[in-house]
């Protein structure tokens, strides 16, 4: 992803914001309260455990052994537990002159509903440590750059699995977020899936993870995903305050983030981003298990497992 070093408070016109960053502290948006006594729980202890399994990997670069070991297994875990699961394939031209040959996995549950949610992370890792002052071209393992979405997605599997959804959910994995360095070798899966969508593909909304892993967790509103889909972070940022997770989901301003959201907002698909982006690891090679924690990824996966067994 890319953020914008500077947030003028002027640009944020959907948003009640102060130039000190704090948006409204009440939604907009009429939102239910959350019924907790039919959600399953989330394991942030299972997702920490994919995690790690990610990285044991290696780097996931496409063209690398970590790459095609990790869509392997990725790919048999979603097809043990999803209704259906569709890996699309596709090629990018990338500006230093490689052809990179690239999937997305695609799972879906319960796929007669009507009503439905999208909800997506990247699987890939950065093919440089372009922020790290040593080794700046050697590929980085993506603890919490890459894994923890996908970690918290492929535990969310299995409790879609064991327990049915009242509404349809969809998991979308996508590759190439980060190839880089620039936007146009960046979102490839996300751009590909906004360019290839299922025919009469309509979710109600669209939610992204990306970096839920750090060792101190905390997700201010992410300012595209605000103004693309105010309502959308509204109920999300109103489930987390009602199971007392509000301390970590601040309704304060987290700055702007160019991400795999973007294309999807663009092609229609209201898509929101939970991010922690104040990562020192960022593009480093500490981005490393050592510095992620469960803590996050229960928490969101709490947010997100609130969200669908209330109806979405």
């Amino acid at each position: 992803m890319i953020r914008a070093a500077v947030v003028a408070c002027a640009a944020l016109a959907l948003v009640a914001a102060t130039c000190q960053g704090d948006m409204r502290q009440t939604p907009a948006y009429s939102v239910a309260a959350i019924d907790t006594a039919h959600v399953p729980p989330f394991s942030g202890q299972n997702a920490h455990a994919l995690l790690r399994r990610q990285v044991d990997f290696g780097p996931r670069v496409a063209g690398m052994a970590g790459h095609a070991a990790q869509l392997g297994w990725m790919t048999r875990h979603m097809r043990d537990r999803a209704d259906t699961v569709i890996v699309q394939e596709f090629t990018h031209s990338a500006s230093n002159g490689r052809t990179l040959r690239m999937s997305n996995v695609f799972a879906r549950f319960n796929v007669n509903a009507r009503d439905r949610i999208l909800l997506l992370a990247h699987w890939d890792t950065r093919p440089t440590a372009d922020m790290d002052r040593e080794r700046p071209n050697e590929p980085i393992l993506g603890a919490n750059d890459g894994a923890s979405g996908t970690a918290v997605l492929m535990e969310l599997a299995s409790v879609l699995s064991s327990h049915s959804p009242p509404i349809g959910v969809d998991i979308l994995l996508v590759d190439g977020e980060d190839y880089g360095p620039g936007e146009p070798d960046m979102y490839l899966g996300a751009k590909h899936f906004a360019a290839n969508q299922p025919p009469d593909f309509r979710p109600l909304y669209g939610i992204l993870l990306d970096m839920v892993g750090d060792r101190d967790p905390r997700f201010p509103i992410e300012t595209n995903s605000y103004e693309y889909a105010p309502e959308v972070v509204d109920r999300v940022w109103s489930v987390a305050e009602q199971i007392g997770l509000g301390a970590m989901f601040p309704r304060t301003d987290g700055g702007r983030i160019t991400d795999d959201h973007v294309p999807l907002n663009k092609a229609g698909i209201r898509t929101i981003n939970i991010i922690d982006f104040d990562y020192e690891h960022w593009h480093t090679h500490g981005d490393i298990v050592e510095n992620t924690s469960p803590v996050g990824l229960e928490a969101v996966g709490r947010v997100v497992t609130a969200l669908i067994y209330n109806g979405g």
